[in-house]
């Protein structure tokens, strides 16, 4: 029998809040804690940015996923495993060697982590319509991010405020670890309740590009699939580069907000850092997030990509400007906001643009593609950010951070136009 349609209020929030909490606790707080741990910037840097890797090769199980068993028992399956791996990280901090086996679980963490993302995607794509897939993209970055401003604002605030207690450092972060791994549980059985079944989320291998192959064929037909479409080298090119600042930032960010003023930093606690984006930054990311889908939803993808795409970039002048001045937190929280909000309204635009390339009875082996090239647009310069800024210091970093937003700008006037752009303002579609 079938079951009476569920409203995407119900799920494309809390989805999207548990594909963002593992993202941003892997990439950016775990650099919090190996900096309060006393590690270096080079090796945060370099370890960190190596963990984007399963984000980057999750192109390979994408048709996995795709094709052997349900998008939403994926999700489910990979919901349970990392609650455990929350769990784990929790453990390993207060563990002797503490470093080598928090890294091998933020590893672990982040292959789960990756593998429910190509599941979650796939499975708003079978959920939604076109239409409603456009119209809840602002509402999906949203929570994304705000599951991203939860990790690095609200449990990095708990845990500045519990490093004075006379546990100190290790136990902080682990008792945050801890709680997150509890949330995460919370999320799994919330999800067993609510995920719909679509009709289409099936995972047959005989539908089409799989179908009577060995998956690594079937993996290289979905590719060349996928490469196919028009201006296909532009669209790699748009995808790696059109972050490349936003790479070079993310990395080195609360470092600098955390050094102290002899090595170039702000010296901000870790409380105030998190109150930073867990507070200021939050509302303009809500902001960001909501607007960016509007404006694509109401004039098109084509007329609003380039106004957003300098939303990104041009708020990275805030964290020069911050590197020469050295200012207080007054002055700091409202340019790390005004960062915020322009990361959230570009990245908007980006999101929007790779669900538009990929299309076909394989849109969630296509999606993850992209998004694997995504991935690997943000780890490679991370990868080099921590040595570069070590060498050059945070002035000239940031100057640098300007310079490596032109190549994506650049590459705006060559992209394709994308499926469904054309739709007129009455229809209210992108």
């Amino acid at each position: 029998m079938s079951r009476p349609q569920r409203s995407p209020w119900l799920f494309v929030p809390s989805l999207y809040f548990a594909e963002g909490v593992p993202y941003i606790l892997v990439n950016t707080v775990s650099v919090i804690l190996y900096k309060k741990m006393g590690v270096d910037n080079a090796s945060i840097a370099l370890w960190t940015s190596l963990l984007y890797l399963p984000w980057v090769l999750k192109l390979l199980w994408g048709p996995l996923v795709d094709t052997r068993a349900t998008k939403r028992a994926w999700i489910l399956g990979t919901q349970a495993a990392q609650a455990a791996c929350l769990a784990a990280v929790a453990a390993a901090i207060v563990a002797p060697g503490f470093f080598a086996w928090s890294l091998a679980v933020f590893t672990l963490a982040a292959l789960v982590s990756a593998t429910h993302d190509i599941a979650a995607d796939g499975f708003y794509l079978h959920a939604l319509d076109e239409r409603a897939q456009a119209y809840f993209v602002g509402v999906r970055t949203m929570f994304y991010r705000g599951a991203m401003i939860f990790g690095s604002g609200l449990l990095v605030s708990v845990a500045g405020r519990l490093e004075g207690g006379p546990r100190g450092v290790a136990w902080a972060w682990s008792t945050v670890f801890a709680g997150a791994a509890v949330l995460y549980a919370g999320l799994w059985l919330y999800h067993r309740a609510v995920l719909p079944r679509p009709p289409t989320d099936v995972g047959v291998a005989a539908d089409g590009a799989l179908a009577g192959g060995p998956a690594g064929a079937g993996w290289l037909r979905i590719m060349a699939d996928w490469l196919r479409q028009p201006r296909a080298g532009v669209i790699v090119a748009f995808i790696l580069l059109y972050r490349l600042g936003e790479a070079m930032l993310l990395k080195l960010a609360a470092p600098f907000l955390l050094d102290g003023k002899e090595k170039g930093g702000l010296a901000l606690t870790t409380q105030q850092v998190g109150f930073a984006y867990g507070t200021v930054g939050l509302s303009c990311l809500i902001v960001g997030g909501i607007l960016g889908g509007w404006l694509i939803g109401r004039f098109g993808l084509r007329r609003m990509l380039w106004p957003l795409a300098l939303a990104l970039n041009v708020p990275h002048f805030a964290y020069l400007y911050l590197a020469w001045a050295q200012p207080g937190p007054a002055v700091a929280y409202p340019l790390v906001a005004l960062e915020q909000l322009g990361y959230g309204l570009g990245t908007t635009a980006f999101m929007v643009v790779l669900m538009r390339v990929s299309r076909g009875e394989h849109r969630t082996s296509h999606f993850a593609i992209a998004t694997g090239l995504m991935a690997l647009g943000m780890m490679l310069p991370g990868m080099a950010s921590g040595a570069i800024q070590t060498a050059v210091g945070y002035r000239a970093y940031f100057l640098l951070v300007l310079v490596c937003g032109l190549p994506g700008l650049a590459l705006l006037p060559w992209l394709p136009r994308l499926e469904g752009e054309s739709a007129g303002r009455a229809s209210g579609s992108a």
